[in-house]
């Protein structure tokens, strides 16, 4: 019956959260606390960003609300941890709003994540065996190093895919839902609480996340801005550095107790990638694109995964479900391992990318049917059919050879 007490904090994050998502809404709309739009922007009207704050207040009361339950006293038996992790939500809760309504330099951003990782590692969430083959890390400086960086890695991660309407929101709420089921059954079954503290974070999390949901969906009336994007991503990487550093991958491992639940001895290190596998792949991208073109990884663009979604025709509202749908995929066929035999898992690990590769790419078989309409459609009925005539790459492409002014002209929404 313990999973009643973290639906309960589960609801009070969503509600506390809701309520001050309300307040803020009206309150930066009645006063204009808003920034002006960008040119990277997808919405097209300003939109309050401060919802991070509404969530922050959520898990803060969800917690005080956790810390009065006695089923859930182990997790506060280690203040420290506990603390830390409050601590350094408020640091990033603090230098995103800051950000949000000053605009801050990288290099502040970054400095204000690595305080805020280093406050956590240093009260004891951090890394310190590896799930493979019961390797420890020695070091208790390199443990502390490694951390920071998974910590930073994600928050940024996360951060990088707050471009659409209930976008980070939705995914949070998926791959968390997916882990607290992970974490919870391995709670569970090893009849023990080392995992309480990544319980709660991620219930937390879940519900603060569902409860600014309503207000962040399409057509989006408030943002979480950095505050919350770089918040949920915090929490995301603190609750996995609590399950994979401490996790006994040889106690996983006991064929007399886990054959039929946890056979993979990995799923500790796979799974928090896998319910992190588009951030991350986002993020990776970018920075490589970045580095290429010679500019800082943290230098703003309009070339993140969920701009490709909507330059390839998608709607806005299908872009913001395709992730959804490929951040379910991934993380529950990884979670079918433990359920299951790897080669049915596998089976229908494989049969769900097929099915999200078939939907992301949809638009451009349509495209290119309309292309080819356009280029076999004789000059004279181009006028008669203007509407072909933006189809027609061919024709793009020999304006922009005549026209050497084209060839200098970047392509909208993008900067020097």
């Amino acid at each position: 019956m313990r999973i009643i007490f973290y639906v309960l904090v589960t609801g009070v994050s969503a509600i506390v959260t809701f309520v001050l998502s309300l307040v803020i809404w009206k309150l930066s709309t009645r006063y204009r606390l808003y920034p002006k739009i960008r040119e990277r922007d997808v919405h097209t009207r300003p939109t309050p960003r401060l919802g991070g704050v509404a969530m922050f207040i959520g898990i803060l009361v969800a917690f005080g609300v956790a810390s009065l339950i006695p089923q859930l006293s182990l997790v506060f038996a280690e203040p420290g941890k506990v603390l830390g992790l409050l601590g350094a939500s408020l640091i990033i809760v603090l230098i995103g709003v800051a950000d949000d309504v000053w605009d801050l330099d990288w290099t502040t951003k970054l400095a204000g994540q690595v305080v805020a990782a280093g406050l956590l590692a240093w009260q004891g969430v951090q890394l310190v065996t590896l799930p493979i083959g019961g390797q420890t890390i020695v070091s208790p400086y390199l443990s502390l190093i490694i951390t920071i960086l998974a910590i930073v890695l994600v928050m940024n991660a996360i951060n990088f895919i707050d471009g659409l309407d209930g976008l980070v929101a939705g995914v949070a709420i998926i791959s968390n839902s997916v882990f607290f089921i992970y974490v919870y059954l391995l709670q569970l079954e090893a009849q023990t609480d080392y995992f309480n503290l990544a319980s709660l974070t991620t219930a937390v999390l879940i519900g603060a996340c569902i409860g600014f949901l309503p207000l962040n969906f399409h057509p989006a009336r408030l943002f979480m801005g950095d505050a919350g994007a770089l918040l949920v991503g915090l929490l995301m990487a603190a609750s996995a550095i609590s399950v994979t550093g401490t996790v006994d991958p040889g106690v996983i491992a006991q064929p007399e107790r886990y054959t039929a639940y946890f056979v993979p001895a990995f799923i500790p290190i796979l799974l928090p990638f896998a319910v992190l596998i588009i951030p991350l792949l986002d993020f990776a991208l970018a920075v490589l694109r970045r580095l290429r073109a010679g500019k800082s990884p943290f230098t703003a663009d309009r070339k993140h995964l969920h701009h490709r979604l909507l330059d390839m025709g998608h709607s806005h509202l299908h872009a913001v479900l395709i992730f959804y749908g490929w951040t379910l995929v991934v993380s529950v066929g990884c979670l079918g391992f433990v359920f299951m035999p790897w080669y049915l898992a596998s089976s229908i690990l494989l049969i769900g990318l097929i099915t999200c590769t078939i939907i992301t790419l949809s638009p451009l078989s349509g495209r290119k049917r309309l292309e080819q309409v356009a280029q076999s459609t004789p000059p004279e009925l181009t006028t008669v059919q203007p509407e072909l005539s933006k189809f027609d790459g061919l024709d793009a492409a020999s304006e922009e050879d005549a026209d050497p002014a084209k060839l200098l002209t970047l392509p909208e929404g993008e900067s020097r």
